[in-house]
């Protein structure tokens, strides 16, 4: 069962460039799936449109079953975005508190206190969030969205600024919510990343999904998602 359905998605902010087009792709009940593209592309366009923060021009996008603007859509998927701005006046039980909340949800904040330890915050989970580092923050929108356990994460450059031990643990993390047969749509400039945990790997360029194969089938033609990328961008079919 597709979690997540985009189907012929065009969008324009100014009416006449074209910023999506036509795109269309789907995200299975327990997959990884990783978007990649370089800047400009539209994949931060395209999340908009799923999350509904831009009003969509054309085409439709399901979640979980439902229309995308819907309320029942919107406690489908929860989006960590690639920037750290969490409310600086809570603390991070007062935080994930609150994101429960949005999601109907009295979370579990012993599982929180665990992961806080796993993450090495161990200690900083009733302090002030204006205290925490850029990593610090990061990897607290992590944890929110394990407690909440949403059918779909969407991870929009939310691992960068982690640091290694924290990266590893995350993927694991990552792992679990795929083998619980939830999914997981990942954004990132990190290829090695999608290589070690997309089971596919979608590709935007210009507004247009240029691929949509197994990340695995990519990497035995091309060596490596990075270089698929790169021998993409050195020819002519821009």
């Amino acid at each position: 069962m597709s979690l997540l359905n985009v189907n012929d998605v065009s969008y324009s902010y100014d009416g006449i460039v074209n910023v999506l087009l036509d795109v269309s792709f789907t995200v299975e009940e327990g997959t990884i799936v990783g978007l990649v593209g370089p800047n400009g592309s539209g994949k931060s366009t395209l999340i908009k449109n799923i999350f509904d923060l831009v009003r969509l021009q054309s085409g439709s996008i399901r979640i979980g079953g439902h229309e995308h603007a819907r309320p029942e859509a919107k406690k489908q998927a929860i989006y960590l975005s690639s920037n750290d701005y969490l409310p600086e006046f809570l603390t991070a039980r007062e935080y994930i508190s609150m994101m429960g909340k949005l999601f109907g949800l009295d979370v579990d904040h012993g599982e929180a206190l665990g992961l806080f330890r796993k993450f090495a915050m161990e200690g900083r989970y009733d302090d002030l969030i204006e205290d925490y580092s850029h990593g610090m923050r990061k990897k607290t929108q992590l944890v929110s969205a394990l407690v909440i356990r949403p059918p779909l994460l969407v991870i929009d450059e939310t691992l960068n600024g982690i640091d290694i031990e924290a990266l590893h643990l995350a993927e694991g993390e990552f792992r679990k919510v795929r083998d619980e047969g939830r999914s997981v749509l990942l954004c990132t400039h990190d290829f090695a990343v999608l290589e070690r945990l997309a089971d596919r790997t979608l590709f935007l360029d210009l507004g247009y999904v240029v691929r949509d194969e197994q990340t695995k089938d990519l990497v035995e033609e091309h060596g490596s998602v990075a270089a698929m990328v790169f021998d993409y961008l050195e020819t002519s079919e821009r």
